[in-house]
């Protein structure tokens, strides 16, 4: 994988679009993706080499005709052209032109196709590593940035960055080398005009520069624009209820119309950029054509060069501006893809924060946590402070033990910080300070796919992916059938599935909108039941359930709960009467410690919690 510059301030990507600095070199942008050619370098190799024959073919094109025209009006010609008659010196031309053009034909089709299928495979690889780079993120990275400014990044920045490779970079280089073959037949037929013709390029070349340079700031801008564009779509078909039930149509509507305006206004700077090119290079080379012969007909008539030489310089002049003209063309494009370059090597550059231990085999410990088979599930927090944004701690100094087996809730007002705790268990987020250890290991020594095996986590809403029923419980790992059914027994929604039209096979649409509420529940008892981990996190779990569903889960639980750890997040404290020892979290610190009876006697928070809820429920029921 290629190795990215140092990442951007995490603002850039979530605020407004701000103007770049200075731009980095065309150049260096394309070096970075070179590493992706490895697999591909025979065939880049070959296309390469057909571009010698190419630009060779191309090259004697315009001298073939203008030894034509030298041929007609009786004047100097090839050596062995004057060896022939006029009819057979006119056919070798004729068939010599003929084999050229075939020859162009026939390498730049075998070199289009090659450099299709390079880029594609490129495209493919970069949409890879991006993909499994941004899942590899921690979760404080998506806390800040927008869902659809990422979608837009892997998608259509990855497209704009296809193109380059598979419609331009051998094309610019083609072009190149034919620009060079050029300018060497020109100074060998007369140094006068070619130097004219070279001379007009000086400000050419200033001014596509000096456009390039404003296409690519507006361009950067536009993809920025449009990244919002799709942030506030993504946004607003995610939360379309919200947005009907309240009558937001026309507020998000205005607002999604200033973001498109911004859009459109930066793409129209894009236009006029490129057309500024094209037109510029269009009227040079129209100037060219008219100095060659203005300073052709002199040479002419003063018997320098023949009709036929000026004739190929005429073609040559029209040639030699080809490959710019091609490059403007192409412009858009390019700067397109390398706008889509910086902007892919920005998110390529985010940190991965959670990474596992550099180790190959487990040792001490370690090798404990691993085997199911040993009584184990002991957590402790040491000193742990965790803040999502600097020095805002939302907990501080947690220094707890949970022991094999035991159950444990986790209970305080909203914003306590019971949620953070689990999502530090899950290690989703690294402690600021302190240590989390699991058996007697610090969870940062264990990698996570054993971790997330060894803590099953049920969430209050649960995703389902687009799939059937069996993918959904085993997500991705290899089960038996025998499992799958074991574990949905072991939860009771055995009949469930059974009931669906295909079993089993019942295809989900996205995310679960063909289920209740309460089956999707139901599925994710059975996602983490065929784990079988040492350790159970209910966050809010059975919030979702109407009394039915929760009865048949409830049972599932007591099967699940023996002799594994557990960890209950619960706002209804009628829920965590029967465990073993209950937290009670106020602003990040573990404030009361102990059983459900133990803690109403001392009067505490907990205790007014409690006289709280009941006393709603009684006013529910009187």
């Amino acid at each position: 994988m290629v190795v990215f510059p140092p990442p951007p301030p995490p603002s850039d990507l979530q605020n407004k679009p701000k103007p770049r600095n200075p731009r980095e070199n065309d150049w260096r942008l394309v070096l970075r993706l070179l590493p992706y050619t490895r697999r591909n370098r025979k065939l880049l190799f070959l296309s390469i080499l057909l571009l010698i024959p190419v630009s060779i073919a191309g090259a004697i094109q315009p001298l073939i005709i203008g030894q034509a025209v030298s041929l007609l009006r009786q004047e100097p010609t090839w050596s062995y052209l004057e060896a022939m008659s006029f009819s057979q010196g006119l056919n070798f031309l004729i068939i010599l032109l003929i084999v050229t053009i075939i020859i162009r034909l026939i390498f730049n089709a075998t070199q289009g196709y090659i450099i299709q299928k390079v880029g594609q495979d490129i495209t493919a690889q970069v949409r890879d590593d991006l993909f499994t780079h941004v899942t590899s993120l921690s979760a404080s990275f998506f806390d800040r940035t927008p869902v659809g400014r990422l979608v837009t990044r892997i998608t259509s920045d990855v497209e704009a960055l296809g193109d380059v490779f598979a419609s331009g970079a051998i094309g610019v280089l083609s072009d190149f080398v034919y620009f060079i073959v050029i300018i060497i037949t020109i100074f060998s037929l007369q140094w006068q005009l070619a130097l004219m013709l070279v001379l007009m390029l000086i400000p050419v070349t200033g001014l596509v520069i000096y456009f390039q340079q404003q296409y690519r700031k507006a361009n950067y801008q536009a993809r920025e624009e449009l990244s919002q564009l799709n942030s506030m779509l993504q946004e607003n078909v995610t939360g379309i209820n919200v947005v009907q039930l309240f009558r937001r149509e026309r507020f998000n509507a205005q607002m999604y119309r200033s973001i498109n305006n911004r859009y459109r206004t930066q793409i129209d700077k894009t236009i006029f950029h490129d057309s500024a090119v094209s037109a510029t290079l269009e009227w040079i080379g129209l100037v060219a054509i008219a100095g060659v012969l203005w300073l052709g007909g002199i040479f002419v008539l003063n018997e320098v060069i023949t009709l036929g030489t000026l004739s190929a310089f005429i073609l040559y002049g029209r040639r030699l501006f080809d490959p710019l003209r091609q490059f403007a063309d192409k412009f858009t494009m390019f700067q397109a893809g390398f706008t889509a370059i910086e902007r892919i090597s920005e998110l390529m550059g985010e940190p991965i924060e959670i990474r596992d231990p550099e180790i190959s085999k487990p040792v001490g410990n370690q090798a404990q946590i691993i085997n199911n088979n040993h009584k184990s599930g002991e957590i402790r927090f040491e000193k742990v402070w965790f803040a999502y944004k600097d020095n805002e701690y939302v907990l501080q100094n947690l220094d707890f033990t949970i022991h094999p087996g035991e159950k444990v809730a986790l209970v305080g007002p909203t914003g306590a910080g019971k949620s953070s705790i689990i999502r530090l268990l899950c290690r989703l987020y690294e402690p600021t300070k302190g240590r989390i250890l699991v058996d007697g290991v610090d969870i940062r020594d264990i990698t996570q796919a054993q971790l997330r095996r060894y803590i099953g986590v049920i969430l209050q809403e649960s995703f389902l992916f687009a799939g059937d029923v069996k993918r959904n419980i085993t997500l991705g790992e290899e089960y038996s059938f025998e499992q799958i059914q074991e574990s949905a027994k072991l939860t009771n929604i055995d009949r469930f599935i059974e009931d669906l039209p295909a079993g089993y096979n019942t295809l989900l649409r996205e995310r679960g909108a063909n289920l209740s509420g309460g089956q999707k529940q139901l599925l994710a008892f059975a996602r983490v039941a065929i784990r079988k981990p040492r350790v159970l996190v209910l966050d809010e779990a059975t919030a979702s359930l109407d009394v039915g569903t929760e009865a048949l889960i409830q049972d599932a639980l007591n099967h699940l709960l023996q002799d594994r750890t557990a960890i209950i997040i619960a706002h209804r404290l009628s829920t965590i009467r029967d465990v073993d020892r209950i937290f009670v979290l106020k602003r990040g610190q573990l404030i009361e410690e102990g059983t459900h009876e133990s803690l109403l006697e001392n009067g505490g928070l907990y205790a007014n919690l409690y006289r709280l809820q009941m006393l709603g429920n009684t006013e529910l029921l009187s």
